[in-house]
């Protein structure tokens, strides 16, 4: 055999375990290719029901968001109620209870500034002591109503 013969040869086996080992590699290729072609598909096949239950979740949230909408919306409208009914019932009341006030204070004033003279002073000599007690209280309740007015005007200034 000749020089340019075994270099033939040499060549010959290289190329051969050359193509043995391509056709190696592209059998494990082709298997990872299938492997990873089944587990797309189950991942895809898990997917669309999970995306599925997500949107239907997702309606659920909306519809609960809608119904807390309502929700505070009645609680807006309850409050406002309150609040209207508040100021009318401190309207109402309030002027009452003020001249109450004013009133119970006079009693006390008066009641007060007896006790302390120790006798009623006695300006009319048959005036019993129940009608001096009146007078008083009626004098406690006009001084308490003018100041009252000077009271309210300050407030509406205000």
């Amino acid at each position: 055999m000749s020089g340019g013969e075994v270099a033939g040869l040499v060549v010959a086996v290289f190329w051969a375990v050359l193509v043995t080992l391509l056709a190696v590699v592209l059998v494990r290729l082709a298997a990872a290719l299938r492997e990873a072609t089944a587990l797309v598909a189950a991942v895809a096949d898990r997917t669309v029901p999970l995306l599925d239950e997500a949107a239907e979740t997702l309606r659920a949230a909306n519809d609960q968001l809608a119904r807390v909408d309502e929700i505070t919306a009645n609680v807006q409208d309850a409050a406002a109620n309150a609040n209207a009914l508040s100021s009318t019932v401190a309207a109402t009341l309030g002027g009452p209870l003020v001249k109450l006030s004013a009133f119970s204070y006079g009693v006390r004033s008066a009641v007060a500034k007896q006790r302390s003279a120790g006798q009623p002073e006695r300006h009319i000599p048959h005036q019993t002591e129940r009608e001096l007690i009146a007078r008083m209280v009626r004098a406690e309740v006009r001084s308490a109503t003018a100041r009252r007015g000077v009271f309210a005007r300050l407030l509406k200034k205000g």
